[in-house]
């Protein structure tokens, strides 16, 4: 197979990739915002759009590395860089093929485990389970409980203080006068805070965590401080107590498109690199012609394809992850839907910082189903549920299978 025809393949491949990942994984983000009326479906393309593309270029890291050194053992294809550009391309396809698949029937499922079970295939197929670096896998099938779980709890905890703290407050508006500003700090700082402390590496900036710290809690107060004042006018005028609980949601629909946003920079650092990697390091083999290229440097038009893709999926067929995340597990509203995306988004900034396995879409199901438990298990739809932890569990498995047969195919054809 002639370079040029691989690039052009690894394009087209990485394109459908990224198409999917928006489809299915951004659609996560954006769909309890748009479950809840908060945003248009127009809307959330936009703030995706942007703050996806910020979280992976500030937040991410600005180079990738060569993808399946901490999965499988290079060494098995020495002198044959070509099974593994076969490979890379299998993972790319087949991974898209089983994003696509999951979208079409309005599944969330993990792109990461998508990726892992892809490369696992390949691997296995070139030099048997030796090629496997087992001690990854417990901690991936580890992941498929934390994520969930870490999302639940953090989300159920905050929907019971706005639920205790405010509507069941002898005066909701002047509870949320009170804490709306405090949640605004909160959200403000930890984002800031993730993008400046060994986050900007994009702009090769070395921040002591103190100095990191300082600058966080000043945004994040000069937020509060804007939102007090802000919110205040919109909740003064309220009389009566529907007139408080309107007012009251109407504060958390800022709140929910902040926090959307806050979901959409966390995974855009954590999950795009995830259509961008295999494509990266196809290019970087070629270019060197080993597998030894550590790290290689990104260039501009992959991370365009990747932008791209995502960008173009989410607009074309996000609509059916939106309507199960945003509306089937549980019904949305915004201030539950800020309780579930804050839940996630700071479980999964935590773990990132911390090295911990996780999964983006694992962690937002977990905390749409947290403020569902909240309210009592009536008010979850278990059927949905079923379906969507079924998928999970046949993910890695569906493309690991998968690959093999693309794999094997591009073997027989170049």
């Amino acid at each position: 197979m002639s370079p040029e025809l691989v690039v052009l393949l690894a394009g087209l491949f990485g394109f459908y990739m990224a198409f999917n990942i928006g489809a299915n994984d951004v659609a996560n983000a954006m769909g309890t915002s748009v479950g809840s009326r908060a945003m248009t479906i127009k809307q959330a393309i936009v703030a995706a759009a942007i703050f996806e593309f910020a979280g992976a270029f500030l937040a991410g890291s600005s180079v990738t590395q060569t993808i399946g050194a901490d999965l499988l053992d290079l060494t098995a294809f020495a002198g044959d860089s070509a099974a593994y550009i076969h490979g890379m391309l299998a993972t790319l396809l087949s991974t898209a093929i089983w994003l696509h698949l999951a979208t079409h029937l309005g599944l969330p499922v993990s792109t990461t485990h998508s990726v892992v079970g892809a490369v696992w295939g390949f691997g296995i197929a070139h030099g048997g389970l030796d090629v496997v670096i087992l001690d990854k896998a417990g901690a991936i099938v580890s992941s498929w409980f934390i994520s969930p779980i870490s999302g639940l709890l953090l989300a159920l905890i905050i929907y019971r203080i706005v639920d205790r703290q405010i509507y069941q407050s002898a005066s909701p508006t002047r509870a949320t006068r009170r804490l709306a500003p405090v949640f605004v700090f909160v959200v403000i700082a930890i984002l800031v805070l993730s993008m400046i402390y060994k986050g900007l590496k994009g702009l090769h900036l070395d921040l002591p965590f103190s100095s990191a710290l300082g600058l966080a809690v000043a945004a994040g107060g000069l937020a509060a401080l804007a939102a007090h004042f802000a919110f205040s006018r919109r909740l003064a005028s309220a009389e009566g107590a529907q007139a408080e609980h309107d007012a009251v949601e109407r504060v958390f629909i800022f709140l929910q498109i902040l926090t959307a946003c806050y979901v959409a920079f966390a995974h855009g650092a954590n999950d795009v690199a995830n259509a961008v990697g295999p494509l990266n390091s196809i290019i970087a083999v070629l270019a060197s012609g080993t597998l030894d290229v550590g790290a290689a440097n990104v260039p501009a038009w992959v991370m365009l394809v990747g932008a791209a893709g995502i960008v173009i999926g989410l607009a074309a067929l996000g609509h059916k992850v939106i309507a199960t995340v945003g509306s089937k597990i549980t019904e949305m509203t915004p201030s539950r839907g800020f309780a579930a995306q804050f839940g996630a988004a700071t479980t999964v900034l935590g773990a990132s910082k911390m090295g911990l396995p996780i999964s983006t879409t694992h962690t937002l199901v977990g905390a749409v189903i947290g403020v569902g438990i909240a309210r009592g298990f009536a008010h979850l739809d278990l059927k949905v549920l079923r379906d969507i932890m079924a998928s999970w569990f046949i993910t890695l498995p569906f493309t690991a299978l998968l690959t093999v047969i693309l794999y094997k195919g591009l073997q027989a054809l170049f």
